[in-house]
């Protein structure tokens, strides 16, 4: 700042700061937006105020409540808006792979399983209204952003006593995804898997879902969300098409110990002493699903520009690689921290292609604040720096519900879990995300939900 200007400003900073007194006031802004002059900064607002909280509505789960009835959809994105949450993100491709949504690419979802009075459940679609359009009027009446979330590399669901394409269409077996077994290599509808993935590296199966993202991408909505973006596990995929794509990507190498030199057949984990091509292959994959998140933000954009693109991620980095997922900003170089990454798998980092991101901090009840994986604020404070502002929106939370599988924690711990949660994720990354709207209103802990956003943003 130039002296005299300096100078001035104090001058007038002293005269507005005498004025304050004299009225009783307690004393002056920061009117020059800096420190250079003028008496004390402006009282800023409490920055998580801002800051979106997101509610996931699962398919599945709320599949009793909504799938034939827009007045129980009223009635709960009512309870959502009143505890404070600020943004829907409702679930219109359940595991089957079919939708909840208007497209002529696949079937709609005539009937989904649930878990009502503790048992599994069939609950048949017999209303004729659009499920998603549903959401989306009752969202603008009450003021709420609403977002649409798939399920992304599925085709369909063995535990629905097989359901989806996959099970429908015979001529689609080879969409379904390799997996490198003991006995050998096994397409996924001949496993005990029950989620049926498709294999992300096949060329039809990533135009098919750009074009199921083309018709949702006409809809009303603020964004959309990928979940299950990525390979099923680290057994898959070794088809022959991932196989020639990846010799390919070696620069024509042919691979004569085929899987061994990648993984050996039944591994579900690294080994400890790595076969000659396992991180090149583990490169490999975090490219081909980097390159399909590219040509899906393309495919929403092409069809509305101002729909924010974005994906459901695991908080779980150092293990992430296992579904061939490299969620960081391209900067974060990986190979520094993990012995498994090769120097180019930063390269594959797709986070500059997301508008937004949602993490899952899926610890227990009893691990909401730390620094590290497995403490909720410790998963959102890393993902923030491994992300590195390339994505602009980053939330995270907890799976309410899922939390505490082996019953550490008592009924009161949980319920101060949800409220404790809220202010640790966001004072970390830019948003709250709460997994799953079921759980809040089985365990009617929606007034938790409402204390904690009150607590965080007040």
């Amino acid at each position: 700042m130039e002296p005299k200007l300096k100078l001035i400003k104090t001058l007038i900073g002293v005269f507005i700061a005498s004025f304050c007194i004299a009225c009783g006031n307690d004393g002056p802004k920061d009117y020059w937006g800096d420190t250079g002059g003028g008496g004390g900064k402006e009282p800023t607002e409490n920055p998580n105020a801002a800051k979106p909280r997101y509610i996931w509505v699962d398919a599945a789960a709320n599949f009793p409540d909504f799938a034939n009835s827009k007045e129980n959809i009223a009635r709960d994105l009512a309870s959502a808006k009143d505890a404070g949450f600020t943004d829907i993100v409702v679930d219109v491709r359940p595991n089957t792979g079919d939708v909840l949504f208007t497209t002529n690419v696949v079937d709609q979802v005539k009937f989904l399983y649930a878990w009502v009075g503790g048992n599994y459940t069939k609950i048949e679609r017999t209303a004729t209204w659009d499920y998603l359009q549903a959401f989306v009027d009752e969202a603008r009446k009450q003021g709420l952003r609403i977002h649409a979330a798939i399920n992304t590399f599925v085709g369909g669901s063995q535990s629905d006593g097989g359901t989806g394409m996959l099970y429908r269409d015979q001529s689609k077996t080879a969409w379904a995804t390799q997996m490198n077994m003991l006995t050998g290599i096994v397409n996924v509808m001949n496993t005990s898997e029950s989620t049926k993935f498709l294999n992300p590296a096949n060329p039809e199966v990533q135009t098919y879902l750009c074009n199921l993202l083309k018709d949702l991408a006409k809809y009303d909505l603020d964004g959309i969300f990928l979940d299950r973006g990525r390979f099923l596990n680290l057994q898959s995929d070794f088809s022959d098409e991932s196989r020639k794509q990846f010799e390919a990507y070696l620069g024509g190498t042919k691979i004569q110990n085929y899987p061994s030199d990648i993984l050996l057949p039944g591994s579900t984990s690294l080994p400890s002493t790595y076969p000659p091509y396992m991180t090149k292959w583990l490169e490999f994959r975090a490219k081909v699903i980097c390159d399909f998140m590219q040509k899906a933000r393309s495919a929403v954009k092409e069809t509305n520009s101002k729909i924010k693109f974005g994906v459901y991620v695991g908080g779980w980095y150092s293990t992430y690689y296992d579904v061939g997922v490299n969620w960081a900003a391209s900067t974060y170089d990986t190979s520094r921290y993990y012995n498994w990454a090769t120097s180019k798998y930063k390269d594959y980092g797709y986070a500059a292609f997301m508008d937004h991101m949602l993490i899952g901090a899926y610890a227990s009840p009893l691990k909401v604040q730390g620094t590290t994986e497995w403490t909720m604020a410790g998963f959102c404070a890393l993902a923030k720096d491994k992300i590195k502002n390339a994505c602009p929106i980053v939330a995270g939370g907890p799976d309410v519900g899922n939390w505490d599988a082996n019953n550490q924690a008592t009924q009161e711990q949980e319920n101060q879990a949800i409220v404790q949660s809220v202010k640790a994720c966001m004072d970390v990354c830019d948003g709250y995300f709460l997994f799953d709207m079921i759980h809040l209103k089985k365990a009617s802990q929606w007034q938790y939900a409402k204390e904690g956003i009150d607590l965080a943003i007040k």
